[in-house]
């Protein structure tokens, strides 16, 4: 084991926590007051839903030996087996790979939760977060990153486009579609965009243990996916904020928010595989491409709470391709510009699988939450507010009933 490899994926692993609080922050302040507490519960709560799942049996389906390249095996059931021996080619404990790789696996339940928002019921949400992490999760990262059939084949994904982002964001379009519109929606009503702006600065802040941790080492390739989150996430706050400027004449304090996150998206699969520029390039065309889908007539006819397919999904698939199209071959075998053509067509088979993967697993739990234990609370409720009705308590008391 390498020490300062250890202690650089200990502290990563508490930086993609710390992205938890700033996510139900950033959640919560988009939504109507009367929702804000029930909005961050659902974000929040994945850090104990998740963190059981993946003990007790998701570390073992995502990391176990392959079953066929699909899905691992029960061997790591409730960690059997899983001690302080490094996995091979790594320079960390088995153990500390686990509790980091858990970390993403909390994020990216809670980064879809954005799309159900203000119309759920919390028991169907946790229901929803034990299956979808067990069915969705847990394969797609066995595909990827387990020695699975995905990355036998070429696919690669440094941090978490394919797994992470590309997924919630698809399942968040699957989600959206069968719980139904909003109840009286005329469009967001954020109620606190300080909250929304706190919450932007701690997800930036994570995402250097989110990317940089990804190298499982504090080495050359760590330095290149910090360098790379931070540009990528400027260039992304920029080119959403100018471009809203120039299309609704403001400035748009939302706008810059969202561009960040998009452009912190789409670098993820990417951020220790490219160089500087490419990476600004990847922030500049993460913020286009997710500008454009949250105005289009998708995103209008499916009531995406917090446009997670639009910003999420999106940014995901565009940062996936991207890979393909601009891998250095200094940090790995090249994309497509470098003449590797092949690479970016694994990219593209990795797109394709993971999007249907995830939208039609997503559609069947939903279905099944749906026909048993139900989604939606009554109209009456969703009127009065699901901070009050779901939890008995407020995030603001001027807020309850409103």
């Amino acid at each position: 084991m390498e020490p300062a490899s250890v202690v650089w994926v200990m502290v990563s692993a508490a930086l993609v926590m710390v992205m938890l609080p700033g996510l139900s922050l950033f959640y919560s302040g988009l939504v109507r007051g009367k929702n804000a507490l029930a909005t961050a519960m659902h974000s929040f709560s994945c850090l104990g839903i998740v963190l059981v799942v993946w003990m007790l049996w998701g570390y073992s389906l995502a990391f176990g030996p392959t079953v066929g390249g699909i899905i691992g095996n029960l061997d790591h059931i409730a960690l059997s087996r899983i001690n302080m021996t490094p996995r091979p080619g790594q320079q960390i404990p088995e153990l500390l790979f686990m509790l980091y790789q858990g970390m993403f696996a909390v994020i990216t339940p809670a980064l879809l939760a954005g799309a159900i928002a203000e119309r759920v019921k919390f028991r169907a949400f946790v229901a929803f977060v034990v299956l979808w992490v067990t069915f969705v999760y847990c394969p797609l990262a066995h595909w990827v990153w387990g020695g699975g059939w995905l990355g036998e084949q070429g696919a690669l994904d440094f941090a978490g486009g394919f797994v992470v982002h590309m997924s919630s964001g698809v399942a968040a379009l699957a989600a959206a579609h069968v719980i139904g519109r909003r109840q009286g929606e005329g469009g967001l009503e954020s109620h606190s965009l300080m909250l929304v702006l706190l919450g932007t600065g701690l997800l930036w802040f994570g995402w250097f243990g989110f990317n940089g941790g990804s190298a499982l080492a504090a080495d050359a390739i760590a330095v290149q996916a910090l360098v790379n989150t931070n540009i990528a996430a400027a260039a992304g706050a920029m080119t959403w904020l100018f471009i809203a400027w120039n299309h609704k004449h403001k400035p748009s304090v939302v706008g810059a928010a969202s561009g960040s996150i998009a452009g912190l998206a789409a670098v993820t699969p990417a951020a220790g595989f490219v160089t500087a520029l490419p990476a600004l390039v990847i922030g500049v065309g993460a913020s286009t491409v997710c500008y454009i889908a949250a105005e289009s007539r998708i995103n209008a006819m499916v009531d995406d709470t917090l446009d997670v397919w639009a910003i999420h999904g999106m940014s995901g698939t565009w940062g996936c391709l991207a890979l393909g199209l601009f891998a250095a071959e200094a940090l790995s075998d090249g994309g497509l510009f470098s003449g590797n053509g092949d690479f970016f067509v694994s990219q593209i088979i990795g797109t394709v699988a993971t999007w249907i993967l995830a939208f039609a697993m997503t559609w069947i739990i939903f279905k099944v939450i749906e026909a048993t234990i139900g989604l939606r609370p009554t109209a009456e409720e969703e009127a009065l507010g699901l901070d009050e009705v779901e939890h008995g308590e407020a995030a603001y008391l001027s807020f309850a009933g409103k």
